[in-house]
């Protein structure tokens, strides 16, 4: 099959990922948007629509399977889009939701029976709730086993050390942190998020590259170090995710990322198989539920 076929909306470069990835891989961030759903009053980002068949010819360039979908903060608490998504994608997918002090039990219910696993706060874009509201959210989903999702300006997180320590539910830090390359081993929020990761109370997308950068395409070398940090810290709760399909790409705050090479990048910064098999499928079957055999493995 030529490059041509493989080509992806919201994705530069053509192609497959130039690595062997392993069966089961799980790309544990992506959003789709949907504008039959109308965005939250004052989203930054607006993208076009981005749906399940576009990130199924995405999947064929990256060599995954299964799928965390991740309402975005274009929909505030509307999960409505993430819930189709999780539909179309059936049992290969997990979600996150957005929700808000005032969610009934009833509705985490029916969220769980969907493939939910977790709740996302995003402190700096689109902020929805208080910081106030982590402790009380976290309170609300731990008996349902979910892991809260958080996103927050460095500054910011380092202030949260105190709230995250005593959460009774696993952190899930996206984009890195959202640490820049220049700060690790300097800021420190990149220092409570590798005690956080070393006590086994938090977990780290390696996900949105692009967005963290300082050096830029097509290496992002600065990044390499920051993501072995974490690596190093907790190789058993590192996640990676493409982050597609890029709304702040499309609205032009940083150059549209090459997904397969994003996953080459990956294979690097874990340095073998069996690293980048545990990143890939063993970690995300921990944390989201997926079983660890591939479809292979359970019929032979």
């Amino acid at each position: 099959m030529d490059d041509e076929v493989l080509a992806t909306p919201f994705s530069a470069g053509r192609g497959r990922a130039a690595v062997a990835v392993p069966a089961g891989a799980c790309d544990c961030h992506m959003h789709v948007y949907d504008a039959r759903y109308p965005a939250a009053v004052g989203a930054r980002l607006t993208p076009p629509d981005a749906g399940v068949d576009d990130y199924r010819l995405l999947q064929r360039r990256t060599g995954t399977r299964r799928v965390v979908v991740v309402t975005p903060s274009t929909y505030g608490t509307d999960n409505r889009p993430m819930l189709d998504a999780l539909l179309a994608f059936g049992s290969d997918a997990r979600g996150v939701a957005v929700i808000d002090e005032g969610v009934d039990d009833a509705v985490l219910e029916r969220l769980h029976a969907a493939g939910v696993r977790g709740i996302r706060f995003n402190l700096s874009l689109g902020f929805i709730g208080a910081i106030a509201g982590l402790e009380l959210l976290a309170q609300r989903i731990a008996a349902l086993g979910w892991h809260l999702q958080l996103l927050a300006p460095p500054d910011l997180l380092a202030g949260l050390a105190d709230v995250l320590g005593r959460l009774p539910v696993p952190v899930v830090f996206d984009h890195f942190g959202r640490i820049a390359p220049s700060m690790a081993g300097h800021h420190p929020a990149h220092a409570l998020v590798l005690r956080l990761l070393g006590a086994g109370r938090a977990w780290i997308k390696l996900s949105g590259g692009y967005i963290v950068t300082e050096q830029g395409p097509p290496h992002y070398a600065d990044v390499a170090p920051l993501a072995r940090s974490y690596l190093h810290a907790a190789p058993e709760r590192v996640l990676w995710g493409s982050d597609w399909p890029h709304a702040s790409a499309s609205a032009g705050h940083q150059p549209m990322p090459d997904d397969a090479r994003q996953m080459a990048l990956l294979a690097e910064w874990t340095g073998d198989a069996g690293t980048l098999r545990r990143v890939l499928v063993h970690n995300p079957a921990a944390l989201y539920g997926f079983s660890n055999a591939t479809p292979h493995e359970a019929t032979s």
